[in-house]
């Protein structure tokens, strides 16, 4: 919630976008659609949020944001900032932080606000991370080869975005939520099934979107297109 938001000519005071799944699984939709969110914002004087809870430092060191070159007013973040332990935070614009205590009347507290603990652990990810950038392009080829053989060897649609996928089945492009509702989830149920006997523990859901980390090997990458190319598919 924001308190006195910016006076716009309609109703609107905000638009919040959550670039999650849906950045993963349809990145040139979404990328589109954040576009036009943006250009519409600014033309009503509106507050454009960005909740980069998931996507944030994950496809790139800035999120998504950076990845699309597209900047919010506001930025929502959590999970990994916090080293696996419970942290979130939200930031923005100078002139619109300023409406918050102690500079400004909006007072903003929570049970686990600068916990110490997480802050430490999230402090050591995150400078991690800062002196290992080149881990970023290492996870983009590794996604990238991964997905090109499950493409090779699978009649099913795989999208990617950074080092996440998400395999649909279906044999059709999907660039949106009403293309992915058309894919064949009793197949989703077997292959998700095929790949738990063989190890690979995939989201449980057709619309979930899959990710490579620095943990995932190259064995691991095996393993992963071995159970693509045994499947049974029948799309």
């Amino acid at each position: 919630m924001l308190i006195n938001p910016p006076k716009t000519s309609s109703n609107t005071a905000e638009i919040s976008i959550t670039l999650s799944y849906c950045s993963y699984s349809f990145p040139n939709y979404i990328l589109r659609y954040i576009v036009s969110q943006r250009r519409e914002t600014e033309n009503a004087g509106a507050l454009l949020i960005f909740d980069e809870v998931i996507s944030g430092f994950r496809v790139a060191p800035g999120g998504a944001q950076e990845l699309f070159s597209l900047k919010p007013d506001l930025t929502c973040l959590g999970k990994i900032m916090g080293g696996g332990l419970p942290a979130a935070a939200f930031g923005g614009r100078a002139d619109i932080m300023e409406y918050l205590a102690p500079q400004g009347s909006v007072y903003q507290a929570g049970t686990l606000s600068g916990n110490p603990l997480a802050v430490a652990a999230g402090t050591a990810v995150l400078s991690w991370l800062d002196s290992h950038r080149h881990i970023y392009d290492e996870l983009e080829t590794k996604t990238a080869a991964a997905v090109c053989e499950m493409q090779k060897k699978a009649p099913a649609y795989v999208s990617r975005c950074g080092s996440a996928f998400t395999l649909f089945h279906c044999t059709h492009t999907v660039e949106n939520a009403a293309q992915a509702r058309k894919q064949d989830r009793e197949s989703f149920s077997r292959f998700w099934n095929h790949c738990r006997s063989r190890g690979v523990f995939l989201p449980p859901s057709p619309f979930e979107t899959a990710f490579i980390s620095t943990a995932h090997t190259d064995a691991d990458m095996e393993t992963l297109i071995q159970c693509v190319d045994e499947f049974s598919w029948n799309l």
